[in-house]
């Protein structure tokens, strides 16, 4: 995945804001955000009121609702967030921004068909090259995604992600640090 931070360097930024776990970023037609530290995800919610996930952000990415063309649309804090605006009319890197959500998307798409349990395990491995961290012990993964959360990412229950996570332990496939996130061990 391109992370874009290196793309703003001459780029003037506003004063980094802090955001709590659960809270949402506040959505401007005119406003991105980029993520200084912590991930968000962005999703949108059916007439039944059901979460779809759009993507799930971190350090250095860039979101906001000139991005989305989905309403409605939501910016989600998974954990503690600092971020800081961009002016949208001003951002030259547009198209390497938007490559990157398309990229994310088709990702996030693909992990809603087959099995279940390879479904999981698709979104277990995409998190641990996205937010991951190579450790003696394995792929350290520090996002805070509820079982719910997962369920949602690949369209299946609570119960079943459950379920999964607790066979991919038992199998040595992963450790799970409880509110820290898990450790990949493929």
């Amino acid at each position: 995945m391109m992370n874009t931070s290196l793309m703003l360097s001459q780029f003037n930024h506003s004063a980094i804001q802090t955001f709590k776990r659960r809270e949402f970023l506040p959505l401007s037609t005119t406003t991105l955000w980029q993520i200084e530290t912590g991930a968000v995800r962005t999703l949108t919610f059916t007439e039944n009121g059901l979460a779809i996930p759009l993507g799930l952000w971190g350090t250095g990415d860039i979101v906001g609702q000139p991005l989305v063309r989905i309403y409605p649309c939501q910016i989600e804090c998974l954990v503690d967030v600092k971020a800081h605006t961009l002016n949208f009319g001003q951002f030259e890197s547009l198209n390497q921004v938007m490559l990157s959500h398309i990229y994310q998307m088709q990702d996030l798409l693909q992990m809603r068909s087959g099995q279940v349990p390879q479904r999981l395990w698709q979104l277990l491995k995409w998190l641990a090259h996205k937010f991951g961290s190579e450790t003696k012990q394995g792929v350290l993964v520090e996002i805070r995604l509820t079982h719910q959360d997962m369920a949602d990412v690949i369209g299946t229950t609570r119960v079943t992600v459950t379920r999964l996570l607790q066979q991919f332990e038992q199998e040595g496939a992963i450790s799970r640090l409880g509110k820290r996130g898990f450790l990949w061990h493929c």
